[in-house]
C-alpha cells in the first residue's frame, strides 16, 4: 500500500487520469504500439486498434508526440483467403485493409515507423519472405514518415521497401536519432547494410535505435536473447546473432525495441528488458513490449489496448517508460486499470 502511495505521489502519470500528461512540460514523447495481429484478425477487435491510433492523434499535442513505432505482426496471416473462424474471421486482404485504415488516421499528422513480423510473410506464418507490406505501406504513403527516410534496402525480391529502412530524426532535445527498421529475422546482407550505414562518420554523434520484430525473450525466460526459431527463411539472423553482429560492435546503436514474444496471458509474459555495453562501452537498452494475448488469450480482444508512452526528458539522455491503455481509460468503470505501475512496466532508461 505504501509503495502504491509513493508512486501516486511521485508520478502524475499513475494518478488515474483519463488523459496522460508529460511529467516535464519540456519533454517529448514517442508512442510504441505492440503487435496488432490479434486486433485485425477478428472483425470485432478491429475498432480497438482504431481507438488506439485515434487516441494517439488526439493526444499528440498534449504529449508532444513526435513519432510512433510498431513492433510488427501487422496482420495475423499475410496471404490467406479462407479464414477458419477460430484463428480469425478476416481474410488477409481484410486484415491488411484494417491495419492500413488504423494507421491512416496518422497520415499527414505524425510519422510512424513499422517493423514486419513473422505473420507478415508467407501464407500464414513465414513460409517464405513474400509480404504484402509494401502494397499497403509504400515509402511515399505518409509524407511525415517520408521526410525522415534516409535509405531503404531491398527485400528478398530485390525491391527497396520500408521492410528495411533507415530514418534520421531530430528531437527537440538531445542527440539526433538514427532509426533502423529491420525485417523479421533479417538476412545476412541486411545486417551488413545496417552495420555499414550506422558506422558512417556522419552518424558518429547520433543515438542509434533498432526496431525489429524478434530479438528478446520475456522476463519469464530471464530476458534472454532469442538464438533460434523454427521458420524456413533464407539467411536468418536471430536475436543473439543480431546482438553479436550489429549491436555489440557498434559505437552508436544504443536502443533496441522488439515485440513477437507472448509467453503468457499476463503482463510478465509480454515484456522484457536488459542492458549490455557495446564496443564503445555505451549502454545498449534492449526492450521487449507486446500485449497480444492479454484480454483473453490468442482468441481474446487482441491486447486490451495497451501501448507504451516513451517520454524523452529534456536532459537528452533519460527516457521514462509508461504503460497505458486508452481502451481501459475510456470508461469510468475501468479507468483505475488503465495504468501499469509494476517496475517492469514503469521505469527509466538513462543513457
Amino acid at each position: 500500500m505504501l509503495k502504491r502511495l509513493v508512486l501516486l505521489l511521485l508520478l502524475p502519470w499513475t494518478a488515474g487520469a483519463q488523459v496522460p500528461v508529460l511529467s516535464d512540460p519540456n519533454s517529448w514523447s514517442m508512442i510504441l504500439l505492440p503487435d496488432p495481429q490479434n486486433y485485425v484478425k477478428f472483425s470485432q477487435n478491429q475498432p480497438i486498434l482504431d481507438l488506439m491510433t485515434s487516441w494517439i492523434k488526439e493526444n499528440a499535442t498534449r504529449l508532444n508526440t513526435r513519432l510512433v513505432l510498431c513492433t510488427g505482426d501487422l496482420v495475423d496471416q499475410n496471404l490467406n483467403a479462407h479464414p477458419d473462424g477460430t484463428h480469425g474471421n478476416q481474410t488477409s486482404t481484410q486484415q491488411w485493409q484494417a491495419v492500413s485504415r488504423s494507421f491512416e488516421k496518422l497520415d499527414g499528422t505524425l510519422p510512424y515507423i513499422l517493423a514486419t513480423g513473422n505473420h507478415d510473410y508467407g501464407m500464414k506464418n513465414s513460409e517464405n519472405r513474400y509480404s504484402q507490406f509494401n502494397s499497403y505501406f509504400p515509402a511515399e504513403r505518409n509524407a511525415q514518415t517520408a521526410a525522415l527516410l534516409l535509405e531503404m534496402a531491398p527485400n528478398e525480391s530485390g525491391v527497396p521497401t520500408l521492410e528495411n529502412a533507415c530514418y534520421e530524426f531530430t528531437p527537440p532535445a538531445g542527440p539526433k536519432l538514427l532509426i533502423f527498421s529491420l525485417e523479421f529475422l533479417p538476412r545476412t546482407e541486411i545486417v551488413a547494410w545496417a552495420k555499414k550505414l550506422a558506422g558512417q562518420a556522419r552518424f558518429a554523434s547520433h543515438r542509434g535505435v533498432v526496431l525489429t520484430h524478434s530479438f528478446l525473450r520475456s522476463m519469464l525466460k530471464k530476458n534472454e536473447r532469442i538464438d533460434t526459431e523454427p521458420y524456413p527463411l533464407s539467411r536468418p539472423t536471430y536475436g543473439q546473432q543480431l546482438w553479436e553482429q550489429l549491436l555489440a560492435p557498434s559505437r552508436n546503436l544504443q536502443f533496441l525495441i522488439c515485440g513477437h514474444v507472448a509467453d503468457s496471458e499476463g503482463h510478465e509474459g509480454h515484456v522484457g528488458y536488459r542492458e549490455d555495453p557495446n564496443a564503445a562501452g555505451k549502454k545498449v537498452a534492449q526492450m521487449l513490449f507486446n500485449a497480444q494475448r492479454e484480454g483473453g488469450g490468442w482468441h481474446g480482444n487482441g491486447g486490451d489496448g495497451w501501448l507504451r508512452i516513451l517520454e524523452f526528458l529534456p536532459d537528452g539522455k533519460t527516457i521514462q517508460v509508461h504503460t497505458f491503455s486508452p481502451l481501459l481509460a475510456a470508461s469510468p468503470l475501468t479507468r483505475h486499470l488503465a495504468w501499469r505501475t509494476e517496475s517492469f512496466d514503469s521505469f527509466r532508461i538513462a543513457f
